[in-house]
């Protein structure tokens, strides 16, 4: 599926590109003022008793708007709030509101002093000593949405010109609320994309690699704020959405565009085009991609569950964001890349935009840190664990609470004017206790009264529930009364005590009010709680099965998931909870808010999973092309390390931003999800995952047979890559394929020609290592003696092994034929018979001095795919009839020594376009028993004379000097080609051939 889509977006580029870019253009135009149409609601829980009681007052009284907007005036010294020209002022203020802002207010509800609208009482809204008053303001609108709005647009209207007037309430907080994240956004567009992409240009070394994920990721932001914007036309979402919308689509937007152009970077440097580098990448970086949003979307999928129209709203708002950013990765990114092919780097720094191949990579910093952890697993794994787990103690004074002006900052306007109010006028907080009664009968109000005394008793109070209650004026059966409290922050003795109350019979008692709301909405998420883990666990194992064919590696993601996310949360109850740096970050420590708390969770679970399936990717993609477990984390962790610390860092810098909000929710999550991504990308993903891996060794690939055969059948399984570079064909190594006729093989560096491609390096399995045999280290293996005159031996046999006893020597057994050569003379020329048949060709001798290394053998000689092409080359031919006979000379029983060249030629600095051409073949001139004459390559031997054709370490010194000139491939053989390998043997043969 991957591969055709790679195909399709390269073929039809800019179609795509059009289509879509023009797609979330349309989107962000109509997301244009989102934040007027966002609310402060959704934190309770509609299920809930409290929630029950809510409704039944809003539909038989209206909604109350007696706390919408409290206005607090401070008679100036030396004067009270009777003054007359003070109160001319505010009661001239208070008149106007009504009249120039009829859209957004509805009236005054009440004030000390007498007004057009509105209630007039002394001694409930003026203090004791004359020098405070308050009013009460409604705000127009059904819904907090809609409120909210209107707030916004009169918040300064209510200031007088010589007055002291501070502005608190219920939507003047609300007010305050988005104001501090229209704020947050400003900061992330001023100091956190700028930020970023610095950090991006460092990391590809040029500006237009740097800039193609931030178009993605700005992409995804005017997308996602137009899904959001659709979303409020059916139901009320919270102003905290946008902020965490823009947080969690910038940075993984960035993650994914960061992955795919590195891959895509890494196939040109491979070799490939851009269409074969744009399919490659998005088969392989894209499909991780759209898997690790598909489990990031599970994760947040779990905040569904829960019945809190906040983290619906947080959940609609992410799980859109998140799958813009993996649809525009697979669509914009690839035809923009298709666009520009290796024009990428332009803009840049050659020293930093090096592209560097696979081999490179995982030879690199990451590929010799894992190495070193596998290699001390234990001495890894136990002491992060412990370390993990020392952080995860102080979740034990983990507090909840809910919403109130406590997190604004200690110097926000909004929230002093709330703290000042409470102390003037305890008795009129603006989070009261609240009791709604329902009667079956209009007779049982006397019950109803004596209920509402005796509900007077709870402790806690601040005061006696109002008597007589508010009746409802088109229904007489529902009666509603109210009390201050004087600890908000512990109400739940009060609210246990009212809910165990005996209730008459006929009458229906609900506890209601903002401390029974945030105690119900807490019960209902710790309820609640334990079915989201399961789901989430369920669904994220499930898709890591389907994507990796393991089950062990899902389990193990879970495990270390928990690790990171319960010190997570240790980190962040030790600073927040516990009140550590409470002065340096300028917020109160206080209870968390449990909705919160859920998000962090859902959040910090997505982001872990997302790199567990970044790292895992890589290694079951060296894992299903053979490598060995060992090898298979150290490739994967080495491709990897990179990036995964590169999003991190990028991720850290657009949570930083949030980090300096002034709402302490934001600084809660973002310094969360700070903590959350140092532990993950260093300490879990580089250190633990692979110790714990080279642990378990091959049991990371467990799995029953038959959820094996599940997955084989879906088809989610990792591809494999083949080469598909021109000139990459099948490799075959002669050294392998050709029968061992002496007593060592060696394998000589063939000259890299100017035309090849380097091949990709493909991972090596054990038994792939092992079986390179005959091919031995010449340091490593014993000397072999030289043949006597009188030869007793057997070579070793075609699989490289010396037979315990040496069998005399025939010559019929040699599988190159014997060559022919002048039959020896005596001193008077007569021709004498031999008595023994000798060869004159010298034998190899191994060196003995420890000092005399051998050739040396790179990397891609031992990682070169042995082939099983046939033997064809080692074979003799059948000689035509008429062919001359190609005698091979045995060697004499003492050689002479031929001169070593002055200087030899280190073949790695040989140019590619040199060849060496070979000396003029010598021809013998002697004929047969059948008349034929014999052609020699090479002078005759001849002891006497010092005319031998010499060692063969000299010809092949001489072979090292220079390319040779191989003509057009024969047959068989195996020519050019980099870390390619040729034998002795082979060697021999085309002398002899030549």
């Amino acid at each position: 599926m991957f591969t055709r889509w790679g195909d399709l977006v390269y073929r039809l580029r800019f179609a795509t590109l059009g289509i879509v870019v023009a797609g979330l253009l349309a989107l962000g135009g109509y997301g244009l003022g989102l934040e007027d149409h966002l609310s402060s609601s959704g934190w309770d829980d509609p299920t809930s008793e409290s929630a029950r009681a809510a409704q039944t007052k809003d539909a038989a009284f209206d909604r109350d708007h007696s706390s919408d907007v409290i206005l607090l005036y401070t008679a100036p010294d030396g004067k009270t709030i009777d003054d007359p020209e003070f109160s001319r002022k505010i009661v001239e203020n208070l008149n106007s509101l009504p009249r120039e802002y009829p859209n957004e207010i509805t009236k005054i509800v009440g004030a000390y002093w007498q007004t057009e609208t509105g209630l007039t009482q002394t001694s409930i809204f003026g203090s004791d000593d004359k020098k405070h008053a308050f009013a009460a303001v409604a705000i127009t609108g059904d819904n907090d949405t809609e409120m909210v709005r209107n707030y916004r647009k009169v918040k300064d209207v209510f200031y007088i010109p010589g007055v002291d007037v501070q502005v608190t309430g219920l939507q003047a907080f609300a007010g305050a609320l988005n104001d501090t994240m229209a704020d947050d956004l400003k900061r992330m567009e001023l100091l956190a994309i700028p930020a970023v992409g610095v950090l991006l240009f460092f990391i590809f070394g040029g500006i237009v690699a740097a800039a193609l994920p931030l178009i993605v990721g700005g992409l995804t932001i005017i997308g996602a704020w137009g899904i959001v914007r659709f979303i409020t036309e059916f139901t009320e979402v919270n102003s905290f959405v946008s902020s965490v919308v823009s947080m969690i689509g910038l940075g993984l937007a960035i993650d994914y565009g960061l992955f795919i152009v590195s891959r895509f970077r890494e196939e040109l440097a491979e070799g490939y085009d851009t269409p074969a580098a744009v399919r490659r990448s998005v088969m392989t970086a894209g499909r991780t991609v759209v898997f690790s949003a598909t489990m990031i979307v599970a994760s947040l999928g779990g905040m569904l569950l829960f019945p809190q129209g906040f983290l619906k709203s947080i959940a609609y708002g992410s799980i859109a964001t998140v799958s813009l950013a993996a649809l525009s990765s697979i669509t914009v990114l690839p035809a923009l890349l298709s666009i520009l092919g290796k024009r990428i780097d332009m803009l840049g720094l050659k020293r930093f935009r090096k592209n560097k191949t696979a081999e490179e990579v995982e030879n690199g910093f990451w590929g010799r840190s894992t190495r070193w952890v596998m290699k001390h697993p234990l001495k890894i794994a136990i002491p992060l664990c412990i370390g993990l787990l020392l952080l995860i103690i102080p979740v034990k004074n983990l507090q909840f609470g809910g919403i109130n002006e406590r997190y604004l900052p200690p110097d926000n306007a909004t929230r002093l004017a709330q703290q000042e109010f409470d102390a003037i006028f305890p008795l009129r907080k603006s989070d009261p206790i609240e009791l709604v009664f329902t009667i079956d009968d209009p007779g049982l109000t006397a019950e109803v009264g004596q209920t509402i005394k005796d509900a007077s008793q709870a402790p806690g109070l601040a005061g006696a529930f109002e008597y007589p209650p508010s009746v409802a004026p088109d229904n007489k059966t529902i009666f509603a009364t109210k009390a201050a409290l004087a600890d908000s922050e512990n109400a739940d003795p009060t609210i246990d005590f009212l809910r165990s109350m005996p209730v008459p019979d006929g009458v229906t008692m609900l506890v209601g009010g903002q401390p029974a709301i945030q105690k119900d909405s807490v019960e209902g998420l710790l309820h609640r709680m334990p079915l989201m883990i399961a789901v989430v666990l369920l669904v994220t194992t499930l898709l890591m099965f389907l994507t990796f064919g393991s089950l062990v590696l899902p389990i193990k993601a879970a495990l270390m998931s928990a690790l990171g996310l319960g010190s997570t949360l240790g980190i962040l109850t030790w600073i927040f909870i516990d009140g550590h740096g409470a002065s340096l970050l300028n917020f109160t420590p206080q209870p968390i808010m449990s909705p919160v708390l859920v998000l962090i969770i859902a959040i910090i679970y997505g982001l872990s999973t997302d790199y567990e399936v970044f790292l895992m990717s890589r290694m079951v993609e060296a894992r299903t092309m053979g490598a060995s477990t060992t090898e298979a984390v150290r490739i994967g962790t080495a491709q990897t390390g990179r990036i995964i610390t590169a999003a991190a860092l990028i991720l850290l810098v657009v949570t930083g931003a949030f980090a300096f909000s002034d709402l302490v929710m934001m600084q809660y999550l973002a310094y969360g999800m700070i903590a959350a991504l140092f532990i993950d990308a260093t300490v879990l993903r580089m250190l633990l995952v692979p110790a714990i891996m080279k642990l378990l060794g091959d049991d990371c690939w467990w799995a029953p047979a038959w959820m094996k055969k599940v997955q084989e059948k879906i088809g989610l399984g990792e591809p494999i890559l083949d080469d598909e570079r021109v000139g990459g064909g099948e490799v075959v190594d002669l050294v392998k394929t050709t029968p061992v006729t002496d007593p060592v093989t060696m394998q000589l560096p063939a000259a890299v020609a100017a035309n090849t491609v380097p091949r990709r390096r493909k991972p090596r399995t054990i038994a792939e290592i092992e079986a390179e045999a005959p091919t031995q280290r010449l340091d490593r293996t014993p000397p072999a003696p030289p043949y006597p005159a009188t030869s007793t031996s057997t070579p070793p046999d075609t699989k490289g092994k010396q037979p315990a006893t040496p069998a005399p020597r025939v010559a019929t057994q040699q599988p190159i034929r014997p060559r022919k050569t002048a039959p020896p003379q005596d001193n008077s020329g007569h021709t004498t018979a031999p008595a023994q048949q000798t060869d004159p060709r010298p034998a190899i001798s191994m060196p003995t001095d420890p000092r005399v290394a051998p050739p040396p053998r790179t990397p891609r000689d031992l990682d070169t795919p042995q082939s099983d092409a046939s033997t064809d080359a080692a074979v003799e031919r059948p000689r035509p009839p008429g062919a001359p006979v190609k005698p091979v000379p045995r060697p004499a029983e003492q050689p002479r020594q031929q001169p070593q060249p002055d200087h030899v030629p280190d073949p790695a600095t040989a140019l590619p376009h040199q060849s060496a051409t070979p000396a003029e073949p010598h021809t013998s001139g002697d004929a047969d028993a059948n008349g034929e004459h014999t052609t020699d390559t090479g002078p005759a031997p001849d002891t006497d004379n010092g005319s031998d054709r010499g060692s063969i370490e000299n010809w092949m010194a001489e072979l090292r000097s220079a390319r040779r000139h191989t003509g057009k491939p024969e047959g068989g053989r195996h020519h050019g080609g980099e870390g390619r390998t040729v034998s002795v043997n082979e060697l021999l043969r085309r002398r002899d051939h030549e």
